[in-house]
């Protein structure tokens, strides 16, 4: 699993603890406030014109608003108070978001307040996570002057709204200093509503229902949207503008969260103020829930391959060790032998070692294993073998102590396997020519391992099988997380993407021993698959496939299939399988069966490709 930000609500945090801007907080806020000397003073003046408030740090009293929603849980309750009197202004937001901490605050929706509290800027996640900030009042006071008021009328947010660009160039610096242009930039778009009350009015679902109780949906119906109801991601120029986060501060117990897959809908209004944080960006904390139209996607099962095709698949079975419950072995297992129709060979990814996280030094993973081939066995499937190399004690990366790394399984009746002597943890596999032919010099072996472009990441696995008598080189990827990448939302625009500088030397490496495979036999049948952790446009994926070595089977789909991961509501490219030229007559299918579904056995959709030699 690529290790990314979790979709978890963001809480926030006493501003004591958080990241705060203004140079007069860098001390804390133990601080003296400074005394803002503005009579009269409106949500809009402490808002501004940029992201970053103009009185952040300063006192100011007696601000006037009405509450319209109330967030009475966890350590980052408060509420929300919009101003009813706003000005003409679009690029300044008439909402903003008054901290009370682990207090519940004593207000209700419709009171009419005025507070008088310090102007704080809290970064979620803290400052260096790149995220913009959210503008709020922190130790704050109030006095409740009437109750029962109208609230303003929620801000419907619809295509006509959301620009086409989607954040102003700031040349990879932070954008906080700039003026709002909410007409021509859709982040400046939201930054603008930030606090106030918004709307969608029938939104579809693009980002199914997760464990912590959010979901997805696009206030752009029409724009990118996959074959089966998401929103395709597919260029960095266009990272659907639309999307936002739905959560709810309507009690569970009054009504229960929807569980939503991609393509459902939440039909009529789903309202509430708009609020920032580091699970997700720009997020409608629902006072008011749309009803759940079920739209009945289903889950995909492929074609069997003929008796004269071969069967090559990729599975990110999402750190699988003999401490997952059964259910999802068998899970895994029941997709494997139905909805993957029993593939010959199987490139796995996160296979942890035979005690999980338990940091040990344990890293055989023979009974993990073990569990998954006996559970498709059980399940109706082959009597799979398995093929894999331990790597060093926490080398690889992924979760600590869970040692993950690829797997090949294989069904003896359908492939063999040449196993060659010499393939360890630290031991290159090369490529010869021996018989005429090329060959492996381990089989399984570790492409480069000791290459710097693998350090603290999942070394690929080359295994040599036979296949109604052809050669057949079969190499199993997990590329480096894009961890410590900024997100699409970032304060800083265009948002650097620093894992990328190693997947392309690592994609530098495979690309160089497929080439070496080609040098021996120029009608060499390779095959490259795994979760290369990057998009088809992306230039690790275009090293990969420099010189011609390689095609990558996803861009011979239709555009709007282009997709086997749904992250922040984005339907996108991570996992691959790729050929080299001799290798033709292929059919190639991305088996939508998890990532787009509520109740998912793994985070990522299986690929299978059929080839007929």
């Amino acid at each position: 699993m690529p290790a990314r930000p979790s979709t978890r609500r963001s809480l926030r945090r006493p501003a004591a603890l958080g990241s705060l801007v203004a140079g007069a907080l860098a001390a804390g806020l133990l601080a003296a406030p400074q005394q803002a000397n503005a009579e009269g003073l409106r949500i809009h003046d402490i808002q501004g014109r940029t992201r970053v408030s103009p009185l952040a740090g300063q006192q100011v009293s007696d601000v006037p608003g009405v509450v319209t929603a109330v967030r009475a849980f966890g350590s980052a309750r408060g509420f929300w108070i919009q101003d009813t009197r706003p000005d003409r202004n679009d690029a300044t937001s008439e909402g903003v978001f008054v901290f009370t901490g682990s207090t519940a605050p004593s207000v209700a929706v419709g009171d009419a307040v005025t507070v008088s509290a310090t102007v704080t800027e809290y970064y979620p996640g803290g400052e260096k996570a790149g995220l913009q900030s959210v503008t709020q009042l922190t130790r704050a006071t109030w006095t409740v002057h009437s109750s029962g008021n109208a609230l303003p009328a929620p801000v419907r947010l619809r295509p006509s709204q959301i620009p086409d660009r989607y954040a102003p160039d700031a040349r990879g610096g932070s954008v906080e200093k700039l003026a709002l242009r909410p007409g021509s930039y859709a982040l400046d778009r939201y930054e603008s509503l930030e606090g106030m009350r918004v709307s969608v009015q029938d939104a579809p679902v693009v980002g199914a229902t997760s464990e912590h109780k959010d979901l997805w949906v696009t206030a752009e119906p029409r724009h990118n949207r996959t074959a089966r109801g998401g929103t395709l991601y597919g260029s960095y120029g266009d990272p659907n503008a639309g999307r936002v986060k739905v959560v709810s501060l309507i009690p569970f117990a009054q009504r229960p969260f929807p569980v939503a897959n991609v393509g459902d809908e939440l039909t009529g209004t789903t309202a509430g103020p708009l609020d920032y944080d580091n699970f997700g960006g720009y997020t409608l904390q629902a006072t008011e829930l749309g009803k759940l139209a079920d739209r009945g996607l289903k889950r995909e099962t492929t074609r069997k391959q003929r008796s004269d095709e071969l069967a090559v698949a990729t599975y990110n079975v999402e750190n699988l060790s003999p401490r997952t419950p059964q259910a999802k072995f068998d899970r895994l297992a029941a997709a494997l032998v139905t909805n993957l129709a029993s593939p010959d060979i199987v490139a796995l990814e996160e296979v942890q070692d035979d005690n999980g996280t338990t940091d040990d030094g344990t890293v055989d993973a023979g009974h993990t294993l073990r569990k998954l081939t006996d559970a498709i066995k059980a399940a109706g499937g082959p009597a799979y073998e398995w093929r894999q190399i331990n790597p060093v004690n926490g080398q690889d990366g992924g979760q600590p102590g869970g040692n993950i790394r690829t797997a090949f399984l294989f069904n003896p009746a359908r492939v063999s396997f040449t196993d060659t002597p010499g393939g360890d943890s630290t031991t290159a596999v090369k490529a010869v020519r021996a018989g005429g032919k090329a060959a492996l010099t381990a089989s399984p072996g570790r492409i480069d391992p000791g290459n710097a472009a693998w350090a603290n990441s999942r070394k690929p696995l080359a295994g040599q099988f036979t296949f109604r008598g052809q050669r057949v080189f079969v190499v199993a990827n997990h590329f480096n997380s894009k961890g410590g990448d900024q997100g699409v939302d970032s304060r800083f625009q265009p948002p650097a993407r620093p894992s990328e500088v190693q997947r392309k030397e690592q994609a530098k490496s495979v690309n160089a021993f497929v080439k070496q495979l080609l040098a021996a036999d120029r009608h060499a049948n390779v095959i490259v698959a795994g979760d290369l952790n990057d998009f088809q446009f992306s230039s690790a994926v275009k090293t990969l496939t420099a010189g011609k070595a390689l095609t990558d089977q996803v861009d011979r789909l239709p555009r709007n299939e282009r997709y086997g991961y749904v992250y922040q509501g984005n339907s996108q490219v991570l996992d691959h399988i790729l050929t080299s030229p001799h290798v033709r007559r292929v059919d190639y299918d991305i088996v939508h069966i998890n990532a787009e579904f509520a109740d998912q056995a793994s985070d990522h959709d299986p690929q299978v490709l059929r080839w007929k030699p």
